[in-house]
């Protein structure tokens, strides 16, 4: 079964054209069909090495167990921070860095990273100011004209439709004063994105994951890259029907926010693409190809 992700992107004119090859479909949902909520509850976190606690968690709410220690907080903040010390500086150039110690805290002294002190009030004096991680934010931002790998798309609000939507860590922080910012200079394009991530890091540092029952056998919970979305339905105490809508799911729909932003790139930055996708970051590998025009 093919897990991968196929991207294919082809200049068109002064933009590209990207093309989708999805996975196949996960087997997750037959492999529960017959179980009992207990059971599915405990076996979600270890068939999911991303965001497993989330969709343990989201199969609890939805069937009414208990929640107790079920906390995604620390999945969360370890995504996170993988991309900002680790993945996203490779990419352009930067050193990696280590974690930073008692991460798994939060607390003011991981905001204080962040920050490099207080939280700012103006991103633009931030990015230009070499404290805490503004260097990697500040060097996406050097990489991408206002405008460019965009993607405009309406909130998240039938998390079990598989229409564009806004599925993101940097759609549910976006009426953050930086986000506004961000937003207002550069659109939601890379950088908007990037910082979504760091201002998720920093209230998560504070607050618990947003995670709500929607309505009986539906719940969804935050994850690093946006909200899962189960709908669970039981017959004789057994699941009998599982569906499960991932932020990738979202992600990767025809005229989502992966197909736009990468046909919001400019041709001449098509060596950019991967970068763009990694900011996006689909929970599968993926496979990525530039073809000759389209």
């Amino acid at each position: 079964m093919n897990q991968t992700l196929g991207i294919t992107i082809a200049r068109d004119g002064a933009r590209l054209k990207a093309v989708l090859a999805l996975p196949a479909p996960s087997p997750v949902e037959a492999m529960m069909l017959g179980k009992t909520p207990e059971e599915v509850a405990e076996l979600m976190p270890r068939l999911f090495n991303l965001c497993g606690m989330a969709q343990g968690l989201a199969v609890r709410l939805a069937t009414g167990l208990e929640t107790a220690g079920c906390d995604p907080r620390r999945e969360i903040l370890r995504d996170h921070l993988s991309k900002l010390c680790l993945r996203w500086p490779a990419l352009i150039g930067h050193d990696t860095m280590p974690l930073p110690a008692d991460w798994s805290k939060g607390g003011a002294a991981l905001q204080r990273w962040i920050w490099g002190g207080a939280r700012p009030a103006q991103l633009e004096d931030w990015l230009s100011s070499g404290a805490g991680i503004s260097p990697l934010l500040a060097a996406i931002a050097e990489r991408f004209a206002p405008g460019e790998a965009v993607a405009d798309l309406p909130d998240l609000s039938q998390p079990l439709s598989l229409v564009p939507q806004e599925n993101s860590a940097a759609g549910r922080v976006r009426d953050a004063n930086l986000m506004r910012q961000a937003e207002a200079t550069h659109g939601r394009g890379p950088l908007w994105r990037a910082l979504g991530r760091v201002v998720d890091l920093d209230r998560l540092c504070v607050d618990q994951p947003s995670a709500r029952r929607i309505a009986p056998g539906v719940a969804s919970v935050a994850a690093a890259r946006g909200a899962y979305t189960l709908q669970v339905r039981l017959s004789g105490g057994r699941v009998s029907a599982l569906t499960r809508i991932t932020p990738t799911d979202h992600l990767t729909v025809p005229g989502g926010m992966l197909q736009r932003s990468l046909e919001r790139l400019p041709a001449e930055k098509a060596s950019l693409a991967s970068l763009v996708v990694d900011i996006l970051d689909p929970c599968v590998p993926v496979l990525m190809r530039e073809v000759a025009d389209a």
